[in-house]
């Protein structure tokens, strides 16, 4: 009886055993680790920030190992109207004040996240090879110029800029029948490095990363207001604190230095 019941204990012992699992030997390759699930988030972003958050996003994610970014870019008046309507967004990163204050007002924002973490500046352009030779944004009045290409105003910051510097100038009517409108800044300079616009008014940044176009003159401040790239995090985001943490990392050292590679200021 003693002997059954050892063979019994044994024969339960080796089950469990097989059942468990045994250590890998020596020359065995370990089972693979679990697959770590990663939070992706969704990035409403300025079409002005295109080629800075590019760099940014591989960047992020290696220092995030568990957050993947995808980006949605246009204008920030058509991104925050999206957002008004419910499309999906975790953060917002508009090119002015006054789009991130319309989704404020509609408490479409996370207050406490809102944070500026760029600016920029207004320039006139043509195309490189042009021979125009305009040194200052008061001179647009030039009968030469056919096609002045500026964003939307209406929904385009770099337009509203634009539209404030020829108020300023005293420039609206004489200039209002040769403007050409652009969709977002980067459509208007577009215009330009075709030779479908003469000229274009857009930021510096996008001048900085466009090969066929000069710069003629950049605006000066007082003719327009500050131009301040506000980010925050959108109040229906399901992924608050990673949200939180691509925000955070515009400000690093790293975002900093990627931001001002490509033609922005702190």
């Amino acid at each position: 009886m003693k002997k059954q019941w050892l063979a019994l204990c044994t024969s339960l012992g080796l089950l469990l055993t097989a059942c468990s699992g045994s250590p890998a030997s020596p020359g065995q390759a370990s089972p693979p680790p679990a697959q770590t699930e990663k939070t992706e988030i969704m990035v409403s972003a300025a079409a002005s920030l295109t080629d800075a958050l590019g760099e940014l996003k591989p960047a992020f994610e290696a220092d995030n190992p568990g957050i993947t970014v995808t980006f949605t870019f246009g204008s920030s008046g058509k991104l925050a109207q999206q957002i008004g309507q419910g499309a999906p967004s975790d953060v917002f990163l508009s090119a002015s004040a006054k789009d991130m204050d319309g989704l404020a007002e509609k408490q479409l924002i996370a207050p406490d996240t809102r944070q500026d973490f760029a600016k920029n500046e207004l320039v006139l352009i043509a195309n490189a090879s042009s021979s125009i030779q305009l040194d200052s944004f008061e001179k647009l009045a030039d009968p030469s110029l056919a096609h002045i290409a500026v964003g939307e105003p209406t929904a385009v910051p770099a337009g509203r800029y634009a539209k404030e510097v020829m108020d300023a100038l005293k420039l609206g009517d004489a200039l209002k029948d040769r403007l050409v409108y652009g969709s977002d800044v980067r459509q208007v300079l577009t215009y330009v490095e075709s030779g479908n616009a003469d000229v274009g008014i857009v930021y510096a940044s996008d001048a900085a990363i466009a090969k066929d176009v000069k710069i003629l003159a950049t605006s000066k401040p007082e003719w327009h207001k500050p131009i301040v790239y506000p980010g925050a995090v959108v109040a229906a985001s399901t992924h608050a604190d990673a949200a939180k943490a691509f925000l955070s990392y515009l400000t690093t050292d790293k975002g900093k230095a990627t931001l001002e590679k490509y033609g922005f200021k702190q």
